[in-house]
This record gives C-alpha cells, sequence and structure tokens, in this order.
C-alpha cells in the first residue's frame, strides 16, 4: 500500500468542512491518512480511540458526505480520488472487491453509492402493480426499510413556487434531499427554503439557482435560518418610485 496521501484544498478549504468542529475534522484527516490505495477504512473505531474522537464526530463525515457507510462497518472516503492519484507502480488494489462494486465514481471523481438495477424481471414484477401506493425499498441508502421521504411533496412544492417541471424521481435530486433528511430537516423546513429564496430570487439573476442542486445543497441550514428580507420590487420604495413618488428623505437629492 502506498505511504503518501494528499489532500484537495477543494475539499477541506470549503465551508461546509471548516464548519465542522475540529474533533471532526481530525478524524477525517486520520481515516484518510490510514485509508488502503481505494480510500477504504476497516478500523474507524479504533481510530477515533486513539484520536479521542467520538461516535457523533464520524456520524457528522456521514451527514455531511464526507465519508460512506457501508452496513458492516467498514467506510470509504467520498473524495478519495479528489485527494489522490496513486501511480500503477505502488497501487494496491482494495480487498474489498464487494463494497468498491457498490460504488461508482461520478464525472467529479467522487464516489456514489450504485442506484439499485431494476432491469431485471424479479425485480419489475415485485415493483409491478401490487406494490402502487405502497413505499418501495430506499434505494439511495440501500436499507430495506421503506423510504418515508416525502420526495415528490417537496419537488411538486418547488415546481409550483417557481414554475419549473424538476422531476422527483431524479437520483441527483433524490440523493440531496435524502441527504439534508437524514439530517433531521423537516418537509416543513424543505418548504420553507423553497419559499423564502424564491421571494428572494424570483425576478432577479439569481432566478436561475432556483433549482434542486442549489436549494438542497449543503447551504440548506444557512437558508432555511436566513432571516427574509423584503423583495426590493415588493418593497415600499419601489412602489414609490415606480409611481414617481420620491419619499421626503431623497427629496432633493433625485
Amino acid at each position: 500500500m502506498a505511504q503518501r496521501r494528499m489532500f484537495s484544498k477543494k475539499v477541506t478549504d470549503t465551508d461546509t468542512f471548516l464548519d465542522m468542529p475540529l474533533s471532526t475534522q481530525a478524524l477525517y484527516f486520520h481515516l484518510n491518512m490510514h485509508a488502503d490505495d481505494d480510500g477504504f477504512i476497516d478500523n474507524t473505531k479504533t481510530i477515533q480511540r486513539m484520536i479521542g474522537s467520538s461516535d457523533d464526530d464520524r456520524k457528522l463525515l456521514v451527514a455531511k458526505q464526507f465519508i460512506i457507510p457501508f452496513e458492516n462497518g467498514l467506510v470509504v472516503i467520498k473524495d478519495w480520488r479528489v485527494h489522490n492519484y496513486i501511480q500503477g507502480d505502488r497501487y494496491h488494489k482494495t480487498q474489498y472487491i464487494n463494497e468498491k462494486s457498490q460504488l461508482v465514481v461520478e464525472e467529479n471523481n467522487m464516489y456514489t453509492k450504485r442506484v439499485q438495477d431494476v432491469s431485471n424481471m424479479d425485480t419489475q414484477v415485485r415493483l409491478g402493480k401490487d406494490r402502487l401506493g405502497k413505499d418501495s425499498k430506499d434505494i439511495l441508502s440501500g436499507s430495506d426499510e421503506p423510504d418515508h421521504v416525502p420526495y415528490k411533496e417537496i419537488v411538486d412544492y418547488l415546481n409550483e413556487k417557481t414554475g419549473s417541471k424538476y422531476r422527483s424521481s431524479g437520483s441527483k435530486t433524490k440523493s440531496l434531499i435524502k441527504a439534508r433528511a437524514n439530517e433531521g430537516f423537516s418537509l416543513d423546513d424543505f418548504k420553507t427554503v423553497i419559499e423564502k429564496k424564491a421571494k428572494e430570487w424570483a425576478g432577479t439573476d439569481m432566478e436561475k439557482y432556483l433549482r434542486p442542486e442549489t436549494l438542497f445543497s449543503t447551504k440548506f441550514e444557512g437558508y432555511l435560518n436566513q432571516k427574509q428580507s423584503a423583495n426590493p420590487r415588493q418593497s415600499g420604495y419601489g412602489k414609490q418610485k415606480h409611481q414617481g413618488i420620491v419619499p421626503k428623505f431623497l427629496q432633493g437629492k433625485v
């Protein structure tokens, strides 16, 4: 296994990373240092004890999508291939072949969980007419538990407020919504963010960002807690100016 590890500032200099507690950041660096040449770590708890980190630090790395967990306790660094390029003469393939087969490498070199293949006949039968109206398997997390995240209701609300036609079945959109839901945000939180940003950005140059990848990104909590400012087009000054009336404090200045 190669002994050198690199870190990309594209990951470690982001607000999402730097906003985490120092203990969480330290755990991330140590996990990277102990990972195999494909980014897998099988002794996360040992590393936690070694550096005095907690389970909350590990859970936060999962919630913020810096590591991807597997049911057997194994984890993989999501941005491993962004950080590291290991030359062929020093590269040793991971022994965790089954777990690696569950991943795909996106165009930005990030790992993501492979979406379940529903092309085979057995799966199609199981998801046929007898499944209509019932909760299906959560294909994003790989869990056998029903996925109760209201994807359709969230996306329908976004389309209603912005006049868009986004699909709730899109894997990218679902993964973003799922990530925020895993962080504890509710349906009302999603609606609040959509409504706030729609009011703020509608009719401006920012209107093009009224889309799932922006609204439901890691900035979601910031959008949720943002104080609503009046849209200039709807403010009293805007109306007066439109009507040709100048406020007293501006008289003689315009």
